[in-house]
């Protein structure tokens, strides 16, 4: 069944723009999107999984892995590889009530049971390598599985120590989670851990609203012809993210803006330095995208929100939301755009 075609989803930018951020360059660390229920939220996540183009992983690889990359680091790899082919890019849900087991992989009881053996079922952190893995409703996430996930995040590795087992993998997947703030917070720790925080909200216009039940309706009462007609608009966008791919390494980022992305961080009162990395990074992928050689202030103005709204402290004496504090202080440190 085809997906929805990420160049029909209507409105929406600022979670358009971070999540072909996050595909150009994974680095950024992730992306949250906030916001009320039927926004859109899993339908352009999996949009840009099936506009991304195929990569080329070896043959029967649980984990995908790039013929290109280490065998060593692969305990599949490691005995030996085999031809190659073309894949789409995984993208593995991870449902509020998956186990542990199921996450991470565990013993393979039918091999264990008829054959005495014992052997490796990979799990959902396995499947992601290389790709997304989405997590609906990230608030609801049950501590144990943060817990697990900051660490996998961090190292791009999964360990597994079970059952008579020790085994690593590789496990490095753009993490993307969605969920509605009303139904309680992220965990600070695993917050921290997402490069970009988007905001959602329903449409308030009556133009926008009907756009948008006009395509989803045709979309569902013809699939194929729905995405055919989109087809020409996906190609280029997947032309440039391409592009952006290619030449992200070239981009420049001039002592200036990082100056003014400094700037920003500390007129916010952000902790650490993680917050000028994001923002450097983001706005580097955005440049790309955008066909510049350099990081402009345009290109800061643009994103600061997304990389930064999350990273604030709370300040009981401002009462307003984050980000209209980041608009204030990008305003203040950027001027007006």
């Amino acid at each position: 069944m085809p997906a929805f075609p990420f160049t029909a989803i209507v409105a929406q930018e600022e979670m358009k723009r971070a999540l072909l951020i996050a595909a150009v360059d994974p680095s950024v660390g992730g992306v949250l999107v906030f916001g009320d229920r039927g926004t859109g939220k899993s339908t352009a996540i999996r949009a840009l999984a099936a506009l991304l183009p195929k990569i080329r992983a070896v043959v029967d690889c649980p984990y995908s892995c790039a013929p290109e990359s280490s065998a060593a680091e692969c305990p599949h790899c490691a005995r030996g590889r085999g031809k190659s082919h073309l894949i789409p890019v995984p993208v593995v849900d991870l449902p509020l009530g998956a186990t542990e087991d199921r996450v991470v992989g565990a013993l393979d009881l039918e091999r264990a049971l008829t054959r005495g053996e014992k052997a490796f079922e990979p799990g959902l952190l396995a499947r992601a390598n290389r790709g997304f893995l989405y997590i609906d409703e990230v608030n609801l996430l049950e501590d144990h599985l943060v817990d697990l996930l900051l660490d996998v995040a961090a190292s791009g590795v999964n360990t597994v120590e079970r059952e008579g087992l020790s085994l690593r993998h590789p496990a490095r997947f753009v993490l993307v989670g969605s969920g509605n703030p009303e139904e309680g917070e992220l965990r600070p720790q695993l917050l921290d851990r997402f490069g970009l925080a988007c905001e959602v909200t329903t449409p308030t216009d009556i133009a926008t609203r009907i756009e948008v039940v006009r395509r989803r309706d045709a979309y569902e009462r013809d699939r194929d012809g729905f995405c055919a007609a989109h087809a020409k608009a996906e190609k280029a966008l997947q032309k440039t993210i391409l592009s952006a791919r290619e030449r992200l390494d070239a981009v420049t980022v001039p002592d200036t803006a990082l100056e003014d992305a400094a700037r920003l961080c500390l007129a916010l009162g952000t902790d650490g330095l993680r917050g000028e990395l994001t923002l450097m990074r983001t706005a580097r992928a955005l440049a790309a995208l955008d066909g510049a050689e350099a990081v402009t202030t345009a290109h800061l103005r643009q994103v600061a929100p997304s990389a930064l709204r999350h990273r604030l402290r709370r300040n009981p004496l401002d009462e307003s939301g984050s980000t209209a504090r980041v608009a204030r202080a990008v305003e203040e440190v950027l001027g007006a755009g």
